[in-house]
């Protein structure tokens, strides 16, 4: 009966240590290979790419966005009969996942995150079906992430306001025709008291891991809870390097196409 017990005991454990395996991909691409590890805890996003993975969906596209010291992104259909010099960008494979940002994933170099919308139309910051990026970033001198900081949280601010303002865009014309001033100076003094209220939400405040981590290894922080990271590069980093570094034109496709041959799933 112990022995029985034991192997019950044992086989469990061993199940446990198979889930536990990281799921990884390599893509091949034109300049080298990169390996990635996917998180477990967007699973959503994890399961969408491994599908398309699958289906071969990404074999043959582009690398159509490049922004050195920012990222590289992949992931319209189109890329793939592009003509030299052809604008991309704006297709994708047709639907949207729910964001899963969780916070102990954050912007720093090389991780993996879904492309979207932006949230004057987005505001869940729903991602793109296919669309996702690679980050490269930058270093930042401990100085120079706060000044960062301070700016992108005004940005925020800013971006809050006007969206609340653009919900009323009907009462305010009607206070305009009405040369109501009085009532636009409430209203005004509204939007500005609700936005303090909700700011803290998407105030974006760093903790010490990503403060070392801005400041060691880099990154884009600009994007930290606005959109989902799901996985990271573990091999090939200097790939993403060689094609951050591509000459491109003025919508920031790359001269010379970068392209995906195949990714697979180890």
């Amino acid at each position: 009966m112990k022995r029985i017990v034991f192997i019950l005991v044992l086989s469990l454990l061993l199940g446990a240590c198979e889930r536990k395996k990281d799921t990884v991909i390599r893509m091949e691409t034109s300049l080298g290979n990169i390996r990635l590890k996917l998180y477990d805890e967007t699973v959503l996003h994890r399961d969408n790419i491994l599908k398309l993975i699958r289906e071969g969906y990404y074999n043959g596209m582009l690398f159509h966005r490049v922004i050195k010291d920012f990222m590289i992104q992949t992931g319209d259909p189109d890329s793939k009969s592009a003509r030299p010099g052809m604008v991309l960008g704006a297709n994708d494979i047709g639907y949207t996942l729910k964001a899963e940002i969780v916070p102990k994933y954050f912007h720093k170099r090389g991780v993996l995150a879904a492309a979207r919308e932006a949230d004057n139309i987005n505001p869940e910051r729903s991602s793109s079906g296919s669309h996702f990026y690679i980050v490269q970033g930058r270093i930042f001198t401990p100085d120079i992430i706060d000044e960062e900081i301070e700016k992108i949280n005004n940005k925020r601010y800013t971006a809050l306001f006007n969206r609340l303002q653009q919900a009323c865009e009907g009462e305010i014309l009607k206070y305009q025709l009405a040369n109501d001033y009085e009532k636009l100076m409430q209203l005004n003094e509204k939007l500005s008291d609700t936005t303090r209220l909700l700011f803290d939400q998407v105030k974006l405040k760093l903790t010490g891991e990503q403060r070392a981590a801005y400041t060691t290894i880099g990154g884009s922080p600009h994007l930290d809870g606005e959109y989902t990271v799901f996985g990271e590069v573990i091999e090939g980093m200097e790939i993403v390097d060689s094609i951050a570094e591509q000459e491109t034109d003025d919508n920031c496709r790359p001269l010379r196409d970068v392209v995906i041959l195949k990714i697979e799933e180890e």
